[in-house]
């Protein structure tokens, strides 16, 4: 999160419910089934690896903007299908497919 923070990324809190103090937003953002997948995957597959997640619902707008930080960090490529369509990430970069 540090070296994500340093390059620029801030958690957006508006994909998270309202009437919640922000700092307790920003917390519940970092537990994001998509996060927590993706981290899984970094410690459990090898680099050369991608990432490959299926997820029943659309991936949140924080967890996206992260996503980016993530393979630009990491090196590793990311492939997440949602709901609509699939997220390629690459080279903090996202290439939407349907």
């Amino acid at each position: 999160m540090s070296k994500m923070k340093r390059l620029g990324y801030a958690a957006e809190s508006e994909f998270v419910y309202h009437g919640i103090e922000e700092e307790e937003k920003k917390k519940m953002l970092l537990y994001h089934s998509e996060k927590l997948v993706v981290a899984y995957g970094i410690i459990s597959l090898k680099p050369e690896k991608t990432i490959m997640v299926t997820k029943n619902l659309r991936v949140c707008g924080d967890c996206h903007s992260a996503l980016k930080y993530i393979t630009t960090i990491t090196k590793r490529e990311i492939t997440i299908r949602d709901t609509t369509r699939f997220h390629h990430f690459k080279n903090g970069a996202c290439k939407e497919f349907w």
